[in-house]
């Protein structure tokens, strides 16, 4: 008898605790958007999105960014947007977190919540293009989803509208009759919304272009200084360089692999790998805000012989990648974009 009135007392205080806990979720957020409506006030901003840690402690470690005094940051959905001033110009900043679901998440969330003029998307990437190095800096003209495949059976062939086909079976060893059960994987496109298109209508889209005008400024970080040593025993054996007008490549998958690395770069012809920058570039365009990518190249994809370099290399490359996006953020006009 006791136990059977133990659970109705049981039920009632889980949903009592239950509706505390989501009235001071409620009241935090209600307090939240209030935050950002002062915010705001003070806007437009310019929207600073990058990954993971190294790229974050490499950005602050500078000490361009200056907090707001008033709002220093606004904690919403997991993720800190802190504000602030860089040379002079507002900005808002977050870390979005590894691959491309994060990535489009926190863009969205940027665009709709805060009065932004512009996404500046950075972070290190894997170099797919043996003309460049660890540690140069990519500002690519196109970015393309690379990880949308039609993966069918040894017997069957991919659909004729995808623009690239990986015969699984032509990486065999020793090679044989180039017969494989994983079959083929077909590169299929993007589909694409936007405010500019026609309502519930996609657009297939290989290549997310990069905002001209903003391209165009960044053309003139060429030549920029970068650093050349992580310390005083391990630098690297050139001088690292920032090209602007490549091609980059974004899939939910670390590319650490030679001959998947070479495969991009003849297929499609891209000199960086990395898991989110498709997904903040298309997201800033269907929304109609300018966009631009400044990546830090951290290793060889898989080329290098033994370990990976990005942890021994990754700060360095993400230290660069910082310089260029304070340098990108100096050469923005003090209004508009």
């Amino acid at each position: 008898m006791a136990a059977t009135q133990v659970k109705p007392c049981l039920v009632l205080v889980l949903i009592f605790l239950s509706l505390v806990l989501a009235s001071a979720a409620s009241k935090n957020r209600i307090r939240s958007l209030n935050i950002i409506k002062e915010v705001n006030r003070r806007g437009p901003y310019i929207g600073l999105i990058t990954v993971f840690s190294t790229e974050e402690n490499a950005f602050f470690s500078i000490g361009s960014f200056r907090p707001d005094p008033t709002h220093p940051f606004i904690d919403l959905s997991g993720r800190r947007f802190r504000i602030g001033k860089v040379h002079g110009r507002n900005v808002i900043y977050v870390r979005c977190g590894i691959g491309m679901i994060n990535a489009a998440a926190a863009t969205q969330q940027m665009l709709d919540l805060f009065d932004i003029k512009g996404i500046i998307h950075f972070g290190i990437a894997g170099n797919i293009n043996n003309s460049m190095s660890i540690g140069d800096v990519t500002i690519p003209k196109q970015v393309a989803d690379t990880g949308i495949w039609d993966w069918v059976n040894t017997e069957a062939t991919v659909d004729s509208a995808d623009v690239a086909q990986l015969d699984i079976g032509s990486y065999n060893v020793p090679k044989g009759n180039e017969t494989n059960l994983l079959g083929h994987i077909g590169y299929s496109k993007e589909q694409f919304y936007s405010e500019s298109g026609e309502p519930n209508i996609a657009q297939s889209l290989l290549w997310a272009k990069i905002s001209p005008h903003w391209l165009q400024l960044a053309s003139k970080l060429e030549g920029m200084k970068l650093e050349q040593c992580v310390n005083s025993s391990l630098c690297l054996p050139q001088k690292p360089k920032l090209v602007v007008g490549l091609s980059a490549s974004t899939a939910n998958i670390f590319v650490d692999n030679a001959a998947y690395r070479d495969f991009l770069f003849q297929k499609f012809e891209v000199s960086s790998a990395d898991m989110e920058s498709a997904a903040v570039v298309m997201t800033s365009l269907s929304n109609g805000f300018p966009v631009i990518v400044i990546r830090g190249l951290s290793d060889l994809a898989g080329k290098q012989q033994g370990e990976n370099a990005v942890s021994k290399l990754g700060s360095l490359a993400a230290l660069n990648t910082a310089k260029a996006v304070l340098g990108f953020i100096e050469s923005l006009p003090l209004r508009g974009c």
